[in-house]
């Protein structure tokens, strides 16, 4: 039961920045004057970057939340966020049971994005996403009843098309699978690594269809710009990522893109009671460009948002993450795969690792980042801070 004293803190999504960022506040805060509560619309944590192998029928390790925070004295709330007040310090959230209201005195807004369906007719009624495990296990099903036989069209170019579309066609050969992108596939990618990936397309047999702009989708097709249409029983759709509107109608101030604006601590520049971590922030990198909507950007808001919070809460100094971004890490499948770097116009540089061991890298790097999960704070000191008083904090004191 909460106390009078304890700082109502609370987390909004269990995705990777949310689960990660909320293990390392209980574990390094004191509960005596902490109470944190995660509130996410499943039980489990979905490890997103694997949900493509989830959609070509391959098992994933089940991971529940309540197992993720075991021991760390966080109040989980299975719950979907339908609002925020930010005025009044308060989240909107729905269950089986019904409506409810969670007060807060910080708040960590870490929902992460969904599949940008970009407004266009059909998507929303035919297509399948991966960005979600209901709709990666909605793609599953459909790939089930078209047995081994059947056309697939990928749509689009990024990280999630060129996975989704290999794994498919590894995990399913029967399958006819193509990709459209409006773009020339792998365009970013240094030539070494385009190379590479245009050969494993041919591996697999994949069918590409480069300057390609998909502007509906229909039951059995999709039809491009110019009229064409891409016959297909499966339209998986992975062109691109948006916020949920719900951060622009809570009042928080937000780009032109969704995202809640940030300061270089992570917090909101109209609410600094709202701190943000992962797809929802809008944040400039270290070179000078906004931040991608990736696992690797969820890592670096996350720490970052972390420390300003205990920061601000506790008076310690604030330490400063680099807000960096290095490579594409690309899985061709299950044996294969590229790691990218790239220059600060996000382009890919001439080196490149490529095949089994770039696949071998990647799935360490996986479950590293899961394996983390439920060790936020491996290394770190084994003391939890307290809370200061307003006064204290703004005299620096920091607190043991």
């Amino acid at each position: 039961m909460r106390t009078k004293q304890q700082h109502r803190i609370v987390v909004l999504g269990a995705g990777y920045a949310g689960a990660f960022s909320a293990g390392c506040l209980a574990r390094q805060l004191h509960p005596d004057d902490f109470e944190i509560t995660v509130v996410n619309a499943e039980p489990d944590f979905a490890e997103r970057l694997r949900l493509h192998q989830l959609a070509a029928g391959q098992e994933l390790r089940h991971r529940p939340l309540a197992e993720v925070f075991a021991g760390t004295g966080i109040r989980l709330r299975v719950a979907r966020v339908t609002g925020v007040d930010a005025e009044h310090r308060a989240v909107t959230v729905t269950d089986g049971e019904g409506v409810d209201r969670l007060d807060y005195d910080t708040l960590l807004y870490a929902l992460g994005s969904t599949a940008a369906d970009h407004g266009l007719p059909g998507v929303g009624e035919h297509a399948f996403p991966v960005a979600a495990r209901p709709s990666a296990l909605r793609l599953r099903a459909r790939l089930d009843e078209l047995g081994g036989a059947g056309k697939v069209l990928v749509v689009g170019g990024n990280l999630t098309a060129i996975e989704a579309a290999t794994e498919i066609a590894e995990s399913r050969p029967g399958l006819r699978v193509s990709l459209a992108t409006r773009g020339e596939l792998g365009g970013w990618l240094g030539p070494k690594a385009r190379g590479h990936l245009l050969r494993a397309f041919d591996r697999f047999g994949i069918t590409i269809h480069e300057h390609t702009t998909i502007e509906r989708v229909e039951r059995a097709a999709a039809i491009a710009a110019d009229g064409t249409a891409f016959a297909s029983e499966a339209t998986v759709w992975a062109a691109g990522f948006a916020v949920h509107p719900i951060a622009a109608a809570s009042g928080l101030e937000v780009a032109s893109t969704g995202q809640i604006e940030v300061d270089r601590q992570m917090r909101s520049v109209s609410h600094p009671d709202v701190y943000v971590a992962g797809d929802s922030a809008f944040v400039i990198g270290e070179n000078g460009r906004p931040l991608p909507m990736s696992c690797a950007s969820a890592g670096s808001t996350s720490k970052q948002a972390v420390a300003a919070i205990i920061g601000d809460l506790t008076g310690r100094e604030i330490a400063v993450t680099s807000m960096s971004y290095v490579g594409n890490h690309i899985s061709l499948g299950r044996k294969d795969a590229i790691f990218q770097l790239v220059d600060g116009d996000a382009r890919g540089k001439p080196w490149a690792l490529r095949g089994r061991t770039a696949a071998r890298v990647k799935t360490a790097i996986l479950d590293g980042a899961a394996w983390a999960l439920s060790h936020p704070t491996f290394g770190k000191p084994g003391h939890r801070y307290r809370l200061t008083t307003t006064r204290e904090r703004s005299a620096g004191a920091v607190a043991a």
